[in-house]
């Protein structure tokens, strides 16, 4: 397969871990580079769920004092998904 070269502009930072990731893993920088991209482009590209959006937003399992086993107790799940 043919490659293709592109430039891209990075910050300080992001140039010293990608040095840094390059060194521990004994790689070329471009490989770890190819490599971050192939894995950011093949994620699914759909939209999100609301589950990732919560997650995200940090919602997902934020209640203190809530119960330990909601989603294991099978008594609070009687009628769930059954018509009234």
């Amino acid at each position: 397969m043919a490659s293709q070269r592109i430039s891209v502009r990075v910050t300080g930072g992001i140039a010293r871990r990608l040095k840094e990731r390059s060194r521990v893993t004994g790689t070329r920088e471009s490989q770890v580079v190819r490599e971050a991209l192939e894995e950011y482009l093949s994620k699914d590209s759909g939209q999100e769920t609301a589950y990732d959006r919560a997650l995200k937003a940090g919602l997902i399992g934020c209640i203190r004092g809530g119960r330990k086993d909601a989603s294991t107790n099978k008594n609070l799940f009687k009628g769930f998904g059954k018509g009234k």
